[in-house]
């Protein structure tokens, strides 16, 4: 599903901006070719005022005479315009007076304005040529009166080849882009599901880890349930089973409320909701806690708290719930007679909590995995003990909201140290 999501945003994505880098590369072609033959256009203009200015008219019988000037380019040697394929001069009539260059038509045709042309090559048979030119017609007035006309062509080959150039790098220049814009979209989609993609794997995880867990203490209470009814004249086998179902009850209440937080707490926390907390009373408040705990399973909980207060901005409550789960689990997996001490001490930047206990400790494949929901290294001791083995999955969890950290050593049969690590605010 994400993965067809993410290709629909990567389409998209592609198609609208190579839209526009089409109609951008339209546009920058089209540009190009307006000022590249406006710029042409101008320089042809000063070439024919120029060579129209040398041109004598004079009367004649009553009519304007044309005579051009003798320049030694009209004699062949055309090198001081050697880029001019040829040049007309008609009377006011129209009619051809003279003409230098490709052989001009009788009769003036054209308009007095630019025209680009094709021509026909007299070395290929007079059939069409590729070559275009771009032609000017000229009037010529004398004291305000037209008098006749001068018509020159310059070939286009420079625009052209400007021109090809420009189309060769748009023919790669486009594709290679929108190849890119393509992998921008797909590159961009993937983050952009990002959120989309945790908040559904966090659901399929929240479904799967209560129908999971679920199952076994429904299953419990139902049978429970179902034997009371067949039995009702056995008053204590009544209340015990009555008793099983309210102690599954409240370890099924326990689970919902275990998975409902990590299905809410996702992130840090806001800053604004935060308060100013000491750690020593707060650590000391819990030794208080469970100090009773301890002596009734036979443990030594020592600790040791520094004198000075140890203050940060953090959610009091949630912080003191991943310290417990620490120390219930340092209960949880050490025997009788085994030791437990919680510490507290500090560095420049951190604030560092220990749990450390002798217990059975963790194994070494295990230990990457004891912080992922329902992760169990002992499945059977932890279904004996009550636990679900989502204690330090929470407590991870907390910590991170809190832009801290949470880690473990162990050594098997000889206990097990869980450090956390949380950012002094001054």
């Amino acid at each position: 599903m994400f993965t067809r999501s993410r290709r629909n945003l990567a389409y998209w994505f592609a198609l609208s901006m190579g839209s526009i880098l089409v109609l951008f590369a339209g546009v920058s072609y089209y540009l190009s070719v307006e000022d590249q033959l406006q710029a042409f256009d101008q320089a042809l203009y000063k070439k024919s005022k120029a060579i129209a200015s040398g041109a004598r008219i004079q009367v004649q019988q009553g009519q304007w005479q044309i005579e051009p000037e003798e320049a030694p380019w009209m004699g062949g040697d055309r090198s001081r315009n050697s880029e001019l394929v040829y040049v007309r001069w008609y009377n006011a009539k129209g009619y051809l007076v003279r003409f230098i260059g490709l052989p001009a038509p009788i009769r003036l045709t054209a308009v007095p304005e630019f025209q680009t042309i094709a021509i026909a090559d007299a070395q290929n048979g007079g059939e069409p040529s590729s070559q275009r030119l771009r032609q000017i017609t000229l009037p010529l007035l004398q004291n305000q009166q037209l008098v006749g006309y001068l018509q020159m062509a310059e070939p286009l080959t420079p625009i052209q080849e400007s021109l090809d150039r420009v189309r060769l790098f748009l023919a790669l220049g486009v594709p290679a882009t929108l190849g890119i814009i393509g992998m921008t979209g797909w590159f961009l989609g993937g983050i952009a599901m990002q959120p989309t993609r945790r908040a559904y794997d966090q659901l399929q995880r929240f479904t799967a880890d209560a129908s999971h867990e679920l199952r076994a203490p429904l299953a419990a209470v139902l049978s429970n349930a179902q034997v009371g009814l067949m039995s009702p004249d056995d008053n204590a086998q009544q209340r015990l089973r009555l008793e099983k179902i309210v102690d599954t009850a409240k370890s099924m209440s326990t689970l919902i409320g275990n998975l409902l937080f990590l299905s809410r707490r996702e992130g840090a926390l806001d800053l604004a909701s935060l308060k100013r907390v000491d750690l020593v009373a707060l650590l000391r408040s819990l030794t208080d806690d469970q100090t009773a705990q301890a002596i009734a399973q036979g443990l030594a909980f020592t600790s040791q708290l520094p004198d000075h207060a140890v203050t940060l901005n953090a959610d009091p409550d949630l912080l003191k719930q991943a310290v417990t789960n620490l120390l219930s689990n340092a209960f949880k997996y050490t025997a009788p007679g085994g030791s437990i001490q919680l510490s507290l001490s500090t560095s420049s930047r951190y604030a560092l909590i220990q749990v450390e206990d002798n217990g059975i400790g963790i194994p070494a494949a295990d230990l990457p995995h004891i912080f992922e929901r329902f992760y169990r290294v002992d499945t059977a001791r932890s279904r004996q003990t009550g636990g679900f083995g989502l204690g330090l999955a929470i407590a991870q969890q907390i910590i991170i909201a809190h832009r801290g950290r949470i880690t473990a050593t162990s050594t098997l049969e000889k206990g097990s140290t869980f450090q956390i690590e949380l950012p002094l605010k001054g």
